[in-house]
């Protein structure tokens, strides 16, 4: 089983455009995923300068591990938002994402990138699940939508029936990130990867902190999944989340739609063909990051999942990907506040992040070039707090202090032990004090680092799928090594001698 996604593995090699210590650019772009990318594409071709800082490789977090959908039906989205909020601000919603959706279908065209046009489904197994389908499906047509409802698919189970969009699409999203970075340079733009943005100091220029030295701009987008500035507090107003995916090849029959289910554990089925080879793509199992139990049971769970329905499916891929889900779901996109309209950023897609994506990258190309801003964007800048947000946010955050609580209660009372077993990770007291520690073996070498996350002091825990550190608070990861792989955070766990 390949630990990187299906994409990320067949995915051209990158090669980066160079750091220049104290260089200039009219906008520095944070983040080389879709959101980062697309909006570098539209500000280069409008003639602004841009440079673009990936602190990994382009496509390496979310967009890279997505399942690639390009679609206007979302699960079961447009009917929890109408729950929530009027049906102007849901037609808002839809707006943005169509726009979103034209958008990456038109650059998919004229760079040649390869798009299935399929239908999408949200269907259900169950009783409950078969309600909240409903309501997803009259959600639709309230706002006119081209939809139908089914009681039968080509899934090789029974359902209870399903929502129809007909005419969307899939895609390999590595193959858009090659391209818009192709694009970016071939209209004088930078991208340069290895380089960790560490904070961004207000000025005139704004100046730009990195590991490797200090760059300068006149504006700023953080497109990097949640603001890695907490200036607004955005990491207390979305949820973060992590969902798996799997590749598998040699199955039965191989459904042709895109499928998710609205039940709970959520199944996400659709097909792709890479290199000439056939795959069927299973995913599900989100939970809360660093809670929830063991993320390699939630793997092992869908991998028994498929091969029950099935038969000769093998696991060729294996991955997993982090969402942001904003507590009144419609995604914060615009100026940083405190930021003195010079920063700007986008997150809380809510695992819909192909067409929000998009859509936030005309938003902030509109507010960067002083252009006529969307009709939608006008009305997710005016939209209002309702007490079903106050309530989930609430939730969210009374979960997060439980969390704090749990994870250094568990610290005092638990004591050093011996080095852990092959791929496993244990948080424990000093032995010299009552400092977390986080102990780790992966690969034959035992390693320990500090446990708290530098962010705002949660105790991490142990990922035994990835083999990583994952903060339960705000959704900072870390590699076994105490190395930063993404969240809010801009450093990495200290090593603990």
């Amino acid at each position: 089983m390949s630990p990187v996604s299906l994409w990320n593995a067949h995915a051209p090699e990158f090669v980066s455009d160079p750091f220049v210590v104290e260089e200039h650019a009219d906008v520095i772009v944070v983040g080389a995923g879709l959101t980062g990318l697309l909006t570098a594409t539209l500000l280069a071709r409008a003639g602004v300068d841009v440079l673009v800082l990936e602190a990994r490789t382009p496509g390496a977090v979310t967009s890279g591990n997505t399942t690639a959908k390009i679609s206007v039906l979302q699960g079961t989205k447009l009917s929890t938002i109408l729950s929530h909020h009027s049906q102007k601000l849901g037609r808002a919603y839809v707006e943005a994402n169509t726009d979103g959706q034209a958008l990456l279908l038109a650059l998919c065209a004229e760079w040649g990138v390869p798009v299935d046009v399929r239908d999408a489904y949200t269907y259900a197994v169950s009783d409950e699940g078969l309600k909240q389908a409903r309501k997803e499906f009259e959600a639709n047509e309230k706002l006119g939508l081209g939809v139908e409802w089914v009681e039968t698919s080509e899934l090789p189970y029974d359902i209870k029936g399903a929502v129809r969009m007909p005419a969307q699409a899939q895609f390999d999203p590595m193959d858009l990130i090659a391209a818009a970075i192709t694009d970016i340079r071939a209209h004088g733009g930078r991208v340069v990867s290895g380089v960790r943005v560490t904070g961004v100091d207000v000025e005139s220029p704004t100046l730009v902190e990195t590991e490797r030295g200090d760059v300068h701009a006149e504006n700023v987008v953080l497109a990097t999944g949640i603001p890695i500035l907490d200036r607004g507090g955005y990491f207390a107003k979305v949820s973060p989340t992590r969902s798996y995916a799997i590749a598998f090849t040699g199955a039965a029959a191989t459904p042709q739609g895109m499928y998710l289910s609205a039940d709970t554990p959520s199944r996400s089925v659709r097909q792709a063909t890479v290199d000439g080879v056939d795959y069927l793509i299973i995913g599900g199992n989100d939970h809360p990051v660093g809670r929830g139990g063991s993320e390699r049971e939630k793997v092992e769970d869908l991998v028994a999942w498929t091969e029950q329905h099935f038969p000769g499916a093998e696991v060729a891929y294996s991955w997993s990907a982090q969402d942001y889900s904003s507590h009144n779901q419609i995604p914060f996109v615009g100026a940083l506040p405190r930021g003195r309209g010079t920063v700007y950023m986008a997150t809380g897609y809510d695992k819909w992040g192909m067409t929000n994506a998009a859509a936030a990258s005309l938003r902030l190309t509109a507010e960067l070039t002083d252009a006529e801003q969307p009709g939608w964007a006008k009305v997710w800048g005016t939209r209002i707090t309702t007490p079903a947000d106050l309530a989930e946010g609430a939730l969210h955050n009374a979960e997060v202090g439980v969390e704090i609580v749990k994870g250094w209660a568990h610290v005092l009372t638990g004591a050093p032990s011996e080095a852990p077993a092959e791929g496993q990770g244990v948080v424990t007291r000093a032995s010299d004090g009552l400092a977390p520690v986080g102990t780790s073996t992966v690969d034959g070498k035992t390693c320990a680092v500090s446990a708290v996350c530098p962010h705002l002091g949660g105790v991490v825990s142990w990922n035994d799928q990835e083999q990583s550190w994952d903060c339960p608070l705000h959704g900072s990861r870390f590699s076994a090594q105490g190395d930063l792989l993404e969240g809010p955070a801009v450093a990495g766990l200290a090593a603990h001698e």
